[in-house]
């Protein structure tokens, strides 16, 4: 018979499987839209600026192509977003129960979606798909600034040639732009961003899961040497510590790409006589 460690590693090489279909379908749907910049900059680039060459019909075909290809990208990658809110966080979510339930040594049918489960996956769920649908609009947006400047580009009469290393410079679609105004390529964005959020949900479910069906207020927390509680540089140190269920669930993790996993702590459930954070 298997024993809880071997299926524990089942169920973590499950989640990163998730992890890696749900990153390579979100870059799938960004490449609709580099592929299409690219495709439009060819176009560019062997025209000659004016009015008459703006309004060509080859710029006009490459136009309608982009175009096009704008609203392939907005129901790809709208769609992966709904799905990944309402079909995968889901059975992460499960996952991540069922991995603490194992860890236990409990059966998984143990696991029902209570109304406390089904609160926080619906809860977890909305904030994620905002924050992936607002990434999808910003792209669109962006897209279409880079639209607009391509076609003032071809129709400028004063310029030899289209710009079209500047128009890729300052309209780098392969990019995201972060809050700090810092743009990352979109394949580093997607695996941080599905990571986050992936982890998260686990982790969300495991602490829920400690408290509701096992009833301990303890989770051991095994994380990187090194990585923070509540950010990667916080002095508070996460591994090998006990945290109330509590705080495991306001800090399920710490940054993106966070390793940082939960134990069930049976053996001191009831305790009152132990701190959260102290060092095992």
């Amino acid at each position: 018979m298997s024993t809880p460690v071997r299926r524990g590693r089942t169920l973590r090489q499950r989640l990163i499987g998730f992890i890696t279909n749900a990153t390579t379908r979100l870059r799938g749907a960004w490449n609709i839209l580099t592929t299409a910049q690219n495709a439009l900059l060819s176009v560019l680039a062997t025209i000659r600026p004016g009015p008459s060459r703006g309004a060509s019909t080859r710029v006009r075909a490459a136009v309608t192509a982009f175009n096009q290809a704008l609203a392939a990208f907005d129901r790809a990658a709208g769609g992966f977003t709904e799905r990944w809110a309402s079909v995968d966080l889901p059975l992460v979510y499960r996952e991540g129960a069922h991995l603490m339930l194992e860890r236990a040594d409990r059966p998984l049918s143990r696991f029902t979606w209570t109304a406390r489960h089904r609160d926080a996956i619906t809860t977890t769920s909305a904030q994620y798909y905002a924050d992936l649908i607002n990434r999808i609009r910003e792209a669109l947006r962006r897209a279409r600034a880079f639209l607009r400047a391509a076609q003032e580009a071809a129709r400028d009469p004063l310029s030899a040639r289209v710009d079209t290393a500047a128009l890729r410079r300052d309209h780098p679609l392969e990019t995201v732009v972060y809050g700090n105004n810092a743009r990352h390529p979109v394949a580093a964005w997607a695996s941080a961003a599905i990571t986050w959020q992936a982890v998260t949900t686990a982790n969300t479910a495991a602490a829920r899961t400690a408290l509701d069906e096992l009833g301990t207020q303890f989770v051991e927390v095994r994380d990187g040497i090194g990585c923070g509680w509540t950010t990667h540089e916080d002095e508070d140190k996460a591994n090998r510590t006990l945290r109330t269920v509590q705080d495991a669930l306001a800090h399920p993790t710490s940054h993106p790409h966070c390793v940082r996993e939960f134990l069930p702590r049976l053996d001191i459930a009831g305790r009152t006589d132990i701190a959260s954070g102290a060092l095992l």
